[in-house]
């Protein structure tokens, strides 16, 4: 298995590809995580809009360019709306982004939902250990939102998954691991302050589909954004210094993915 890492050229021209193409990003995520998953794609250049008002969930996935879906924008809208934009996207080739939090939480119709998701054919499927795992068909271990599993632990179970959906999936945890079910990459880095701050991972499938909207390969676009993803935490690590706590840290880490697309 090989490591990637921002610092590869074409991790580096992707990710500007975003800003310099300035795609229009559409997503549905739940209202905790909207604003960063906002910020997070206009730092790196791309143009955002998130909710599902009047007519939106029909029209915007086949105008834009990348979508994602957040299940836990079940919060604020029924089931049948994520399944419409998911379906529209699909219908309409645009890639789009599925990240199943708390799937195998124990919440059963809620995992009904997600399942009926990665049927509309999502071109990522991204999201913590836990959640992938029990996605692919094994033990549940998810703790609500939290994984009780390292990304480690969660490899042969992603590449599963990825072969069973169609679907290149990745899993963030210490090292990242991206997969289309033959190739898998490690992309190592980040900072363990990423778990501190709320709607860190969410905003992760946010700028998947940025990455989506450029180029025409999945697997590169995720592999890309979790590079610079990690990259942009380490700016951020190095911003606020080892004492520098959760809220400053996630301004840092906005300012750096802007930096990295600049």
């Amino acid at each position: 298995m090989s490591e990637i890492t921002f610092d590869d050229p074409q991790i580096q021209q992707t990710y500007r590809a975003i800003g310099e193409k300035s795609p229009f990003v559409y997503g549905l995520t739940n209202y905790i995580a909207a604003n960063l998953s906002a910020n997070v794609l206009l730092a790196a250049g791309a143009g955002p809009a998130i909710g599902a008002g009047a007519d939106w969930p029909a029209v915007f996935p086949a105008g834009a360019a990348g979508v994602w879906i957040n299940t836990a924008a079940v919060m604020s809208n029924p089931a049948e709306v994520l399944r419409t934009v998911a379906a529209v996207a699909s219908e309409a080739g645009t890639p789009w982004v599925l990240d199943p939090v708390a799937h195998g939480a124990g919440a059963a119709e809620y995992d009904g939902v997600v399942k009926s998701l990665v049927e509309l054919r999502p071109a990522v499927i991204r999201g913590n250990a836990s959640e992938l795992i029990s996605l692919a068909g094994g033990a549940t271990t998810g703790k609500g939102v939290e994984t009780t599993a390292g990304s480690d632990d969660a490899v042969e179970h992603i590449e599963r998954l990825a072969r069973q959906s169609g679907a290149v999936v990745a899993v963030s945890g210490a090292t990242d691991y991206i997969t289309d079910g033959t190739r898998t990459v490690a992309v190592p880095g980040g900072d363990a302050r990423l778990t501190k701050v709320t709607g860190a991972g969410c905003s992760l499938g946010a700028l998947t589909a940025g990455a989506a909207a450029v180029i025409d390969d999945a697997f590169l676009a995720a592999v890309t954004a979790h590079a610079a993803y990690a990259r942009a935490a380490e700016l951020a690590a190095a911003q606020v210094g080892p004492t520098g706590g959760s809220g400053s840290f996630a301004v840092a880490l906005v300012d750096g993915l802007y930096a990295l697309a600049n």
